[in-house]
């Protein structure tokens, strides 16, 4: 079977080193090839960063009229800004090109459903990089919560608090500095918390109340957010997200990114696993997660770990041999989420519903 071909656009640091190094296995060292998905070219504005695509064994396009008009090119992977999103995957779902975007889908509802109904009509899998949830710690996590090993569920809290633009060049990065383009806690990484939340416990948030952390930062965005939030069937849960909170160092902050999950017969704590990290040995620190009952605390280890980004890599190309489109309905419900994070946040905390 021939393997769906893709070429990445937009080639900075993420996309060298987690989409093409892992995502699409551009490492031999660490990697076998994807099974279905092939990534043959890379193509970004800024010339410097060829000699990068080039070391991987990559095409190197100077534009995206000529990714474009590649009929051997199957699909493209846009990990370009934020606010190019939206104009990058119409131009290329036009093209009849299948689309799969770095989170967030576009920085406006509007846009993100543009795209969508554009990948309807044109009968093209549209999908973005909810790599999370492709974790197998957060994985057994769902299994767990759902399979009824804590009992009745009454509440999780889910954290993403780190520092983030206490150093002016941070400061200046459209994650500090540009809410619109989906910067600041709530865009960057209570986006993520909000779409775990949903798989862990397999449900849809359906509104949300938030206040903002107090303003100790010299950044332009929002410090950090406290966020409730209420699922469908009236179960709660909350978001805590940050630039703000120093955590130590890097075991104390990687580990914080996590969430506890509360029954009425046990809580279950996740450590590192809301990060870019699938739980290989050479990463930084040891994802984990605990069952604890009040008695004792058992670690639950899952059976086999896979790679978060060829996870999703390998779901969209299978979803296009198949010919079985996906649709980005999840992420532009998470766009929502955080837009009604903010409109709470900016009327004293009052309770937002979620208009996807």
């Amino acid at each position: 079977m021939a393997k769906v071909k893709y070429v990445v656009i937009g080639f900075g640091g993420i996309a060298e080193n987690r989409v093409a190094k892992e995502g699409y296995a551009c490492d031999r060292n660490r990697f076998k090839p994807l099974k279905t998905a092939q990534l043959v070219g890379a193509m970004d504005m800024n010339p410097a960063r060829k000699a990068a695509a080039e070391a991987l064994g990559l095409k190197w396009s100077g534009s995206l009229d000529e990714v474009l008009a590649d009929k051997s090119v199957d699909g493209v992977y846009i990990a370009s800004n934020n606010a190019s999103h939206a104009a990058l995957a119409c131009a290329a779902l036009k093209a009849g090109k299948h689309v799969i975007v770095e989170k967030p889908i576009a920085t406006s509802i509007a846009d993100a459903k543009k795209m969508e109904a554009l990948a309807k009509k044109k009968g093209l899998s549209l999908s973005v990089d909810h790599m999370m949830v492709n974790n197998a710690w957060n994985i057994a996590a769902a299994k767990a919560t759902q399979g009824g090993k804590l009992g009745k569920v009454n509440d999780g809290c889910f954290h993403m608090e780190f520092a983030y633009g206490y150093d002016p060049a941070e400061a200046a990065t459209w994650r500090c500095s540009n809410v619109a383009e989906m910067g600041g806690p709530i865009g960057d990484v209570a986006s993520h918390c909000f779409y775990v939340a949903e798989f862990i416990f397999g449900k849809k948030i359906k509104k949300v109340a938030a206040v903002y952390y107090p303003k100790v930062m010299k950044i332009k965005s929002e410090d950090g957010a406290y966020i409730k939030f209420f699922f469908e069937d009236g179960t709660q849960g909350s978001v805590n997200a940050a630039f703000s909170e120093m955590r130590g160092g890097l075991a104390g902050t990687l580990t914080n990114l996590g969430y506890e999950i509360y029954g009425d017969k046990a809580a279950l704590r996740g450590y590192g696993t809301m990060f870019q990290l699938s739980g290989y040995e050479d990463e930084p620190i040891r994802i984990r997660l605990e069952l604890d009952d009040g008695k004792k605390t058992t670690e639950v280890k899952p059976a086999k770990i896979q790679n978060i980004y060829q996870a999703i890599i390998e779901d969209h190309a299978k979803s296009v041999v198949a010919k079985k489109r996906l649709s980005a309905a999840d992420a532009i419900h998470n766009l929502a989420l955080c837009a009604a994070a903010h409109k709470s946040a900016q009327n004293g905390g009052k309770i937002v519903a979620v208009a996807d």
